[in-house]
Parts: C-alpha cells; sequence; structure tokens
C-alpha cells in the first residue's frame, strides 16, 4: 500500500483521489488545500458534476484523513 498526500483539491485533485480509492493499492492520507472550506471540499468531491456522484461513505471507507488549509 502507497500512502499519497494530495496537494490541491480541485478537478484534478478529487480525480486522483478518486482513482486512488477504487484502486484499493493507494491511501490518501491528507490533503492539503488552503483555497477551500472543508464542508465545500466533501460537497465538490461527493456531488462531483462530471464524474457522477460518489457513492461511497465519506469518511472515505473507513480511514480517517487529514485536511491541511496552508
Amino acid at each position: 500500500m502507497v500512502n499519497v498526500r494530495v496537494n490541491g483539491f480541485g478537478c484534478i485533485g478529487r480525480l486522483v483521489a478518486r482513482a486512488a480509492f477504487q484502486s484499493g493499492k493507494v491511501t490518501i492520507v491528507a490533503i492539503n488545500d488552503p483555497f477551500i472550506d472543508l464542508n465545500y471540499m466533501v460537497y465538490m468531491y461527493q456531488y462531483d458534476s462530471t464524474r457522477g456522484k460518489f457513492n461511497g461513505k465519506l469518511v472515505i471507507n473507513g480511514k480517517s484523513i487529514t485536511i491541511f488549509q496552508s
């Protein structure tokens, strides 16, 4: 299992996170985005207008993810 931190949670950051969760071989351990509020991050990820609704739990499959906004 590879641990990954995502810097930026815009379109590409959300795409990387979604691909990582679906692969099962990568664990997202942290996300950094100083420009997006945590609640809005969750909303954008759950209801992505391009990739469709995320049908998993946003506890992110039972794993905790540290959020940085710096």
